[in-house]
């Protein structure tokens, strides 16, 4: 993967995340200082790039639909259910990519979730099984190795269709 298709990927991952309330959106913004720097370029993303922390809160709403709709990524509407199953694709790769421990990354999904993602059903439960290790024969190794699988299945799993963005919530 190229340093751009690299950053394509980040700025998407920080939207998806954004759009359900997993980071702020100064962060969505350093993603997008980022991507211009590893070479993506479009009048709506220097916008964005160009946002300070305090404007970012304010404006992103308007400023991330249109960056994302010029590089050919998608906006996922606040609370909608692609953007769920994008946010929970993206934190598949932060478990992968070493930046959340599997324990971190079941309890964010079952947190966020609970049973009701099909996508994550599998997350949750194994969330569910670190509360009662003690009381079984596996071992925090044996549902790690479970969780790291889980993350690369659902890091994999095949985009959604996005849904409209001409009218960003």
């Amino acid at each position: 993967m190229t340093s751009t298709e690299a950053a394509a990927v980040a700025l998407q991952d920080h939207a998806a995340l954004w759009s359900m309330g997993e980071i702020r959106a100064s962060d969505v913004v350093n993603a997008a200082c980022d991507a211009l720097v590893a070479g993506l370029d479009t009048p709506g993303l220097r916008v964005l790039a160009a946002c300070t922390r305090a404007e970012a809160d304010y404006d992103i709403h308007e400023l991330l639909p249109e960056a994302l709709n010029e590089l050919g990524l998608t906006f996922y509407p606040l609370a909608s259910d692609a953007g769920q199953e994008a946010a929970a694709r993206a934190l598949a790769r932060r478990i992968l990519a070493g930046e959340l421990t599997p324990r971190e990354f079941t309890f964010r999904i079952h947190q966020r979730y609970g049973h009701e993602l099909p996508l994550t059903e599998r997350l949750a439960e194994l969330d569910d099984e670190y509360d009662i290790l003690e009381y079984g024969d596996r071992t925090v190794d044996q549902v790690d190795g479970e969780v790291t699988a889980e993350a690369r299945r659902l890091a994999a799993h095949p985009h959604v269709p996005a849904e409209p963005t001409d009218t960003p919530s």
